[in-house]
């Protein structure tokens, strides 16, 4: 990893040094920079997710830390004693920095297996669906007559939008929580 100051910090958000901090960072698993701005900390996100063309995750406790978490992807605020700016600027919210090992690896993982499928879903619903109008108009000669009524469509899009995305992501849990906490790579390998 590589621990950063916010003076040094300064001097690298600089033109001429950009392109070798990044060729580090790359190099790096984790950086971490202390001491720095709250427009320092926003500065380096937006660096990092326009030149490297990275996801960013940005976590954060308090109020110098709202303008980092609103730049990220995802922002990840934590409630503690320096108020709750950060949880309310945040996409997630959780009560303790050691509880991220858990959102990231277990309900991540989840969370993205879930959106795969959601997708899949309503992808071969719409199929499903335009197949039956396109046969349809064999049959009716391609007059454009409508196969059902309104209603019928409404409730159809209504029943099959709503309830099986509501189980899905209710019930689905693909791997246990304890396996997913015991085994990280897991969730390298549903991506």
């Amino acid at each position: 990893g590589l621990v950063i100051d916010g003076r040094t910090l300064e001097h690298v958000l600089h033109d001429s040094l950009q392109n070798i901090f990044l060729e580090l960072t790359e190099k790096c698993r984790a950086v971490v920079c202390c001491q720095a701005t709250p427009l320092q900390k926003s500065v380096l996100v937006k660096l990092v997710r326009s030149k490297l063309k990275a996801m960013t995750l940005a976590v954060g406790d308090g109020a110098n830390d709202v303008s980092m978490i609103q730049v990220a992807d995802t922002g990840v605020g934590i409630s503690g004693q320096e108020g709750m700016q950060a949880v309310m600027a945040s996409d997630f919210a959780i009560s303790q920095f050691s509880h991220l090992r858990k959102l990231l690896l277990v309900h991540g993982h989840w969370c993205y297996t879930r959106l795969i499928n959601m997708v899949l879903y309503y992808f071969y619903k719409n199929v499903t669906y335009v197949n039956l109008l396109f046969w349809y108009q064999f049959f009716c000669g391609f007059s454009g007559t409508s196969m059902t009524d309104y209603w019928i469509l409404i409730l159809f899009n209504l029943l099959f939008t709503s309830v099986p995305p509501i189980i899905y992501g209710v019930l689905d849990k693909d791997v246990s929580a304890e396996i997913l906490m015991q085994l990280p790579q897991l969730y390298t390998m549903s991506q």
